[in-house]
């Protein structure tokens, strides 16, 4: 496949301005604020005190192997809740309309072990300006490991993927902490993408986010406990994390449903309007279970995320019935699992077909 080194859209379609203009005066008639949400500082407080529990119960309190996986089972269930709602948000920018309310939230992902820096190229920049594209989008790019888009190479053990890619998300969370970060930092690059390094506040922000990462991780529970003891913990937590987050991505991306379009190999261009794209790319699951809603952070109502990126989530459920509406008006296909069980399913189905399926990425 060759992949054009820049990908643009057709900006023909006024669906995005109909669209934002109806969701501006939804907020105005509504008078209710996109960001600043009483409501989220709240939940951000619930969530950073179940997390601080858990872990001083993990390091400090747990004196049977049962107590310990169990609490590093909801450490980890913890940390997804911080990437899905506090660093999610404040990453985006729709946490406040203060820059330095939005950054100190989206550091959260930087004391969990990540980089909120590389986090916002990546996600911010890459995946969400080429939603599904193979070779621009990095979600979907994991190698020889998984073939997620038509125009991925597909090698023979994909024949396998809807069976071994659900225990192998486990590790994604590991090679974030241990690989990626610094990969990208040395080669300044993600992907086939340059990446200006960072520098000043931003380098010293990794730096410190890493140490106190390692410190939280590692160096405090073994002061107290043995090393295999704190590996095993690490492991479980950051297994679980990993497959909390892979799974709720791939539900809203990687399915039956979504488009995965291919730019022109001479041009690079789409002949979609970028807010279609996204829509034809994205896909909403689960929008009446408010249990799962409030802790993916209303990353089932992706759709909506995916327009809307600089709004907090917690409006996605309101606003979701005018993004439907206006998707069908415009005659856009919008696509809505109506539960998680039924988007794992299309997940699962998704894997096997790419894994079988000769296309033009095809490859023995």
């Amino acid at each position: 496949m060759t992949t054009p080194r820049r990908v643009t859209y057709d900006s023909t379609s006024d669906f995005q301005q109909v669209l934002r203009a109806r969701i501006e005066r939804y907020f105005r008639m509504t008078k209710r604020s996109s960001r600043d949400n009483l409501r989220m500082y709240a939940k951000t407080a619930v969530i950073l005190a179940a997390f601080a529990t858990v872990y001083g119960l993990l390091v400090f309190g747990a004196s049977a192997w049962w107590q310990a996986v169990a609490l590093s089972i909801a450490l980890g269930v913890a940390i997804a809740a911080i990437g899905f709602n506090i660093q999610h948000d404040g990453g985006h920018g729709a946490y406040s309309r203060r820059g330095w309310i939005n950054r100190g939230m989206a550091f959260t992902l930087d004391l969990i072990g990540g980089s909120s820096y590389i986090w916002a190229r990546k996600h911010n920049v890459l995946h969400h300006t080429h939603t599904n594209v193979a070779g621009h989008d990095e979600d979907i790019e994991l190698g020889v490991l998984a073939r997620f888009a038509p125009e991925q190479r597909r090698y023979s053990l994909h024949r396998f993927q809807q069976f071994y890619m659900w225990p192998l998300y486990s590790v994604i969370v590991p090679k974030w902490q241990f690989y990626d970060d610094w990969s990208n930092l040395v080669s300044g690059r993600i992907g086939s993408h340059k990446m200006p390094r960072p520098k000043g506040l931003d380098l010293a922000q990794f730096v410190v986010g890493k140490i106190a990462w390692l410190a939280l991780a590692f160096v405090i529970p073994l002061m107290l406990h043995s090393v295999w003891a704190v590996i095993g913990c690490y492991l479980i937590a950051a297994g679980t994390t990993g497959i909390i987050l892979s799974i709720v991505f791939q539900l809203a991306h990687v399915v039956e449903e979504t488009q995965f379009p291919s730019p022109n190999p001479e041009t690079g261009r789409i002949d979609t309007p970028w807010a279609v794209h996204q829509v034809e790319t994205t896909a909403d699951f689960a929008r009446g279970n408010r249990l799962l809603s409030w802790f993916v952070g209303g990353l089932n109502f992706q759709i909506e995320h995916h327009l809307f990126p600089r709004i907090c989530h917690v409006h996605y459920p309101k606003i979701a019935r005018i993004v439907e509406k206006t998707c069908r008006k415009h005659g856009i296909e919008y696509r809505a699992f109506p539960t998680f069980g039924s988007a794992v399913r299309s997940h699962y189905r998704w894997l096997r077909a790419m894994g079988r399926t000769e296309t033009s990425g095809a490859a023995s």
